[in-house]
């Protein structure tokens, strides 16, 4: 039987003891960064690594599959806290434009209340749940996102999609 590796490694939800039961994408990252396997790799910054676990583990498996390009592109994110600082600014921000998109009024007022009382880490799983319940148009904003947050440099990297007529 051959032995899971990064590249052969199909991407899952949840926890995985080992990469033979399958991974979620920062298992991945932590496989490729070749770390400890794990689902908190310290080569990825902490809240890209709560927006993406919550993201891998809240969309279908078709889009998870997506999320292999852009494992690549957070590994070496983590460790800054100067950046780490910037990237929950810009969750917030999502956070609040995802807010006001909310149809009515009571709602979005809920929804600001909650991420002004939240952590950074629960404003980034909370902008990934968000995200993938909204489909394609939100899946291809959070691949866009996690471009953004992984740096400039990376943002070039972001995989493009194929819309589908469905989609369209």
């Amino acid at each position: 039987m051959p032995i899971a590796s990064h590249q052969t490694v199909r991407l899952s939800r949840g926890r995985h003891r080992t990469p033979d039961e399958g991974a979620c994408a920062m298992e991945l990252a932590s496989l490729l960064a070749g770390e400890r396997f794990s689902d908190y790799p310290a080569s990825v910054c902490p809240l890209i690594g709560a927006f993406l676990r919550t993201y891998n583990d809240s969309v279908d498996d078709e889009r998870r599959q997506d999320l292999y390009a852009c494992v690549a592109m957070v590994i070496g994110t983590g460790g800054r806290r100067a950046a780490t600082r910037a990237r929950a600014c810009r969750l917030r921000a999502v956070a609040q434009e995802l807010a006001r998109e909310k149809p009515s009024r009571a709602r979005r007022w809920v929804a600001q209340w909650q991420l002004a009382l939240s952590s950074s880490v629960e404003v980034a799983a909370q902008v990934g749940r968000t995200l993938a319940a909204r489909g394609e148009t939100g899946h291809a904003r959070a691949l866009e996102l996690i471009a953004e947050l992984a740096g400039p440099r990376r943002a070039q990297e972001v995989p493009e999609l194929e819309m589908t007529s469905a989609a369209a």
